[in-house]
């Protein structure tokens, strides 16, 4: 059998189960995670690699997590959306993903819309049928879908419990083309470990706050220094006003202490290594709704800045600051 491999885009609505997907096939946590809808902002690729077994060929898959489904209504939003439609060009299969618990809504059309448009082969991945305690009453829910679109494969699963996996990655190899390996056997995904670092903690923004605070934050470094036993990380955590800042600070820094600390040692998990890690806190007005600024928060942009940055000062050394903490922030 030959060896197969091609790009696969998980697409679907927020919350649906996207990123914990993506975690569960690569076996590592390279997508953030939390209730909150819109947690995903970029598209994120992992790389799952298929051994050979008898009979087999073996394979790699490219699949690529993208911000939910949804109509923007900022320029953040629009990015979002803008990271979405790029995944879907190119790729070789779409998994929709779709929350089984919930019934089909407009929305769910919208998701479908992008799909169509696309022209890819397409399974329909029904999430989260651990919380159905009557599986009779997927049926009625896989023939609504059906009607809706010519999916290839219905398959339901749990990402969260980690049930039917086995069946996704074997029938998504089998729906790949035979080609090259794209990645090393030994990588795992694309993201540079500052983009990750920033993720981590905007992760913790999003477990620690409420209200309107996860939506309007987000994550700049500032500078990433990685050394043999110990990197040293500044970091800028951006709100849109002063009330959000105090409330990012806490009382006596009590909440920036706290978010420092738990990123601080999932960011050393991750790493390998012991971890420095200083945050600062900015209110940027209207920071989502500024392309100059939503721009910024691409890490593919950044690696590009931070090369052309590089070749001006004729310094090859990438672990050096690319950026300074921002004035009148508030340090933690």
């Amino acid at each position: 059998m030959p060896f197969r491999s091609g790009f696969v885009c998980i697409l679907g609505r927020p919350n649906a189960g996207k990123s914990t997907l993506l975690n569960a096939l690569v076996g590592e946590k390279l997508a953030i995670i939390s209730p909150k809808p819109q947690t995903t902002r970029n598209r994120i690729q992992g790389v799952v690699h298929i051994a050979k077994r008898s009979g087999k060929g073996g394979g790699q898959i490219v699949l690529i997590d993208t911000p939910g489904v949804h109509k923007p209504d900022s320029s953040l939003g629009r990015k979002m959306m803008v990271e979405v439609r790029e995944a879907l060009e190119g790729c070789d299969l779409v998994l929709v993903i779709m929350d089984a618990t919930r019934k089909l809504d407009p929305r769910d059309e919208f998701a479908l819309d992008l799909l169509r448009r696309t022209g890819a082969k397409a399974f329909l991945i029904l999430n989260k049928v651990d919380l159905i305690r009557e599986k009779s009453k997927l049926l009625p829910l896989i023939e609504d879908y059906r009607a809706l679109h010519d999916f290839r494969e219905v398959i339901p699963i749990s990402a969260l419990k980690r049930k039917g996996l086995d069946t996704v990655l074997e029938k998504i190899v089998e729906a790949l083309p035979a080609g090259p390996a794209y990645f090393p056997e030994d990588q795992i995904t694309d993201q540079p470990a500052r983009f990750m670092a920033a993720e981590i903690i905007r992760e913790q923004i999003l477990l620690n706050t409420s209200e309107e605070i996860p939506y309007a934050t987000t994550v700049l470094v500032d500078s990433f220094e990685e050394g043999e036993r110990l990197t040293r990380i500044a970091a800028t955590i951006y709100c849109e006003r002063g009330g959000q800042k105090g409330i990012l600070v806490g009382k006596g820094g009590q909440m920036l202490k706290k978010i420092g600390t738990a990123a601080r040692m999932q960011i050393e998990r991750t790493l390998g290594t012991k971890l420095f890690l200083e945050l600062f806190v900015k209110a940027e007005p209207g920071w989502r709704d500024s392309r100059r600024f939503v721009e910024e928060l691409d890490w593919r942009r950044q690696i590009e800045q931070r090369m052309l940055e590089l070749g001006n000062q004729g310094n090859e050394d990438g672990g050096k600051p690319g950026r300074r903490p921002p004035q009148g922030s508030t340090r933690g």
